[in-house]
C-alpha cells in the first residue's frame, strides 16, 4: 500500500518514464524520418518534465532571501533555468533534423528509411 502511495504522490516521475518509452519505441519501430524526428522531441519532453519535476517543491518560494524563513522554503531555480536551455537546443536540433529531412525528401522523393536504403543500394 505504501508504495501506490508513493506512485500516487510522485506520478509526474512515473508520466516521464512512460513519455519516454513511447518516444523510444516510435523511434525504434518506425521508419518515417519525421516521425523520428516527433518521437525525439517526445523523449526530450519527458527529461524536461523529469528534471523540472525533481526541482519542484510544494510550497517554495522563488529564492529571495526574507528574513525569518528558512532554507528548506525555497525551491531550487537550476532545474528550471537549466531546462530553458535545454528547450532552447531541443527545438534547434528539431529545426535541423526537419531541415535535414526536406532535404532528403527532395532528393530521394521520399523520407521513408527503408525506401531510401533501397534506392541508395540499387545505384
Amino acid at each position: 500500500m505504501e508504495l501506490l502511495r508513493n506512485i500516487a504522490d510522485n506520478y509526474y516521475y512515473m508520466v516521464a518514464v512512460v513519455l519516454f518509452v513511447i518516444g523510444m519505441y516510435t523511434m525504434l519501430t518506425h521508419s518515417n524520418m519525421i516521425k523520428k524526428v516527433i518521437a525525439m522531441n517526445i523523449m526530450d519532453t519527458s527529461v524536461f518534465l523529469l528534471f523540472v519535476s525533481v526541482g519542484y517543491l510544494s510550497g517554495g518560494r522563488a529564492p529571495i532571501v526574507d528574513e525569518g524563513l528558512s532554507a528548506a522554503a525555497y525551491a531550487n531555480p537550476l532545474p528550471g533555468a537549466l531546462m530553458l536551455t535545454g528547450i532552447v537546443v531541443a527545438v534547434s536540433v528539431t529545426a535541423y533534423a526537419l531541415s535535414l529531412v526536406v532535404k532528403i525528401y527532395r532528393y530521394y522523393g521520399t523520407c521513408d528509411y527503408d525506401e531510401i536504403t533501397d534506392i541508395r543500394s540499387r545505384e
